[in-house]
C-alpha cells in the first residue's frame, strides 16, 4: 500500500474494535492486578461506540474521521483511557487535516502527533509502565522504516510495540493507579501497553489486508 486512505482507516477501526471486544476480559483481568479492573470494559464500550458510527463517517476526509473517533472516545470511555486514546485520535485529526489519503511519511507524522498528545496529556515517560512504553518504540520504529513503505513501517511498529509492552512487565509502575502498589506492580503486564500493542497490530493487519 502506497497510501493510507479512508477505506484503510475504516478497516483499522473495525479490526481494532473487534479485537478489543474479543480481548475485553483479558484486558480487564490485567487491569484488575494493578489498576481499576475496568480497562477492557471501558475500551470495549468506547470502540463499540466508534464501530457503530463508522457507516456515517466521511471516508474521504481522514481528519474528520479521526476527530469523530476521538470525540466519541472522550465521551464514552471512562477512566484514563478515554482522555488518552481520545487525545491520540484528535492529534491524528489535526495532523491529517482534510486530506483524503496519507503517504508513509504523512502517516508517520500523524502517529508522532498522536504520541506527543498522549505524553502531554498523561505526563508519562518511558519506564513509567504505561501505554507510552509501547507507543514510543512503535512510532520510532515506524519512522525508521517509513522509507520502505507503509506496510513495512507498520510491521516494524507492531513488533516494537510488543517488545515495549513486554520490556516493562518486570518494572515497578511510576504513573497511574499501578504506582500505588509499589513493588507489587512488578511482574504484571501493563493493560495500557497491551491495548496499544493491539492498536498497532490492528493497523498493520488492516493495511496488509487491503
Amino acid at each position: 500500500m502506497s497510501e493510507f486512505d479512508g477505506a484503510a482507516f475504516v478497516r483499522f477501526l473495525r479490526t481494532f474494535a473487534d479485537r478489543i471486544h474479543e480481548r475485553r476480559d483479558e484486558l480487564t483481568q490485567l487491569d484488575s492486578a494493578i489498576g481499576d479492573a475496568d480497562h477492557g470494559i471501558n475500551m470495549d464500550r468506547g470502540f463499540s461506540a466508534v464501530r457503530a458510527k463508522l457507516d456515517g463517517l466521511d471516508a474521504t476526509d481522514l481528519g474528520a474521521m479521526a476527530k469523530a473517533v476521538g470525540m466519541t472516545l472522550i465521551s464514552t470511555v471512562g477512566g484514563a483511557s478515554g482522555p488518552l486514546y481520545g487525545t491520540f485520535f484528535l492529534r491524528l485529526a489535526t495532523a491529517f487535516g482534510d486530506t483524503q489519503a496519507a503517504d508513509a511519511q504523512g502517516l508517520g507524522t500523524a502517529l508522532r502527533a498522536g504520541l506527543e498528545g498522549v505524553v502531554q496529556r498523561g505526563k508519562a515517560a518511558l519506564d513509567d509502565k504505561t501505554m507510552v512504553d509501547a507507543l514510543v518504540p512503535a512510532v520510532d520504529a515506524y519512522e525508521a522504516a517509513a522509507g520502505d513503505g507503509i506496510s513495512a513501517a507498520l510491521e516494524a511498529a507492531a513488533t516494537a510495540a510488543a517488545v515495549g509492552r513486554d520490556r516493562i512487565t518486570p518494572l515497578v509502575a511510576r504513573k497511574g493507579r499501578a504506582s500505588y502498589l509499589g513493588e507489587r506492580a512488578a511482574g504484571h503486564q501493563d493493560p495500557g501497553a497491551t491495548s496499544t500493542t493491539i492498536l498497532f497490530e490492528s493497523l498493520r493487519d488492516a493495511v496488509a489486508g487491503s
